[in-house]
């Protein structure tokens, strides 16, 4: 996959096979666009083309600040790269950008820069300033610029219609499983381990306390949770922590991971964990003892799940 950082860095290839959007989470619904992306291409001997957008349009629109990502940056590449995509450009989104009407978007950015000859979309799809651009304007525009439209319905999961909307939702109360079915993939996250108050070592819980650098990053709900720990190409498995310790009298959310036989020092390295399942909620116990008893219980339900 070629990636590029602009539109302007993009050179208009014949046969453009082209889909656009913030595709965040690249989730089950969005994969069935890129399938049937890849699908056209093959048929017309054309290459795959995804337009998305940094900083999201809401972040630069609204200031919204408290907007959670399910993918960061990084995190959607891959992803992207995964589903097979030839061409990838990742425009910097801007309110200029932004006041472009639904025609100029079309002309001057699907048809001039790219060139694209067919356009595949999702279910109530909307662009261009104040998002007037839809369906219907884009079957409008086809046969004045010379090319193709088609719109793919809402994708279902156990008669949900999956957005990245209901699998933020998910995330807020702990349901990773439901997420996972949403995602088509393992929710993770991404983050530096940092230094702790090494109080696991005391009990025979050692923990990797993680740093997640992106701020628009979502943090699933604080709870207890069985997780894959993905470091030096190895996957371990792992109990992972959201919350405030409040047996140990926290107050600020700290994400920490018990990693299951093994005991190195990952001080400073970045680390990427898989949420597999949810275990509990956090909880305060009376002593440390207490939650000793507790993280063993833990430990032997990850290891029998």
């Amino acid at each position: 996959m070629k990636i590029y950082p602009s539109i302007e860095a993009f050179k208009k290839i014949e046969n453009a096979v082209v889909t656009t959007g913030t595709f965040d989470g690249v989730h089950v619904g969005h994969l069935t666009i890129i399938e049937r992306l890849k699908e056209i291409a093959d048929s017309v001997d054309g290459e795959t083309v995804l337009l998305t957008f940094s900083p999201h349009p809401r972040i630069v629109l609204f200031s919204d600040n408290d907007l959670k990502l399910i993918t960061t940056k990084n995190e959607k590449i891959e992803l992207l790269r995964n589903a097979g995509i030839d061409h990838l450009i990742i425009h910097p989104f801007s309110r200029a950008f932004s006041r472009l009407s639904s025609v100029e978007f079309v002309r001057d950015i699907l048809v001039n820069k790219i060139g694209t000859s067919r356009l595949v979309i999702g279910y109530n799809h909307h662009f261009g300033r104040n998002r007037e651009g839809s369906f219907e304007h884009l079957k409008e525009y086809g046969p004045l610029y010379g090319f193709q439209v088609e719109e793919i319905s809402a994708q279902d999961v156990d008669a949900v219609s999956v957005s990245s909307t209901k699998i933020r939702q998910a995330l807020d109360t702990g349901d990773v499983k439901t997420a996972k079915e949403y995602l088509g993939h393992r929710f993770q996250l991404t983050g530096l381990v940092v230094r702790g108050k090494n109080l696991g070592h005391k009990i025979g819980f050692p923990t990797a306390n993680i740093q997640v650098l992106d701020a628009h990053k979502q943090i699933p709900a604080n709870g207890v949770y069985a997780v894959r720990v993905c470091m030096h190409q190895k996957e371990y498995l792992g109990m992972l922590n959201i919350g405030v310790r409040p047996t140990l009298a926290g107050v600020e959310k700290t994400i920490e991971v018990h990693i299951v036989d093994f005991d190195s020092d990952i001080y400073g390295e970045e680390i990427t964990v898989f949420f597999e399942s949810w275990i509990r909620k956090e909880k305060k116990f009376e002593n440390l003892e207490a939650l000793k008893n507790q993280l063993e219980k833990d430990k032997l339900f990850l290891l029998r799940s």
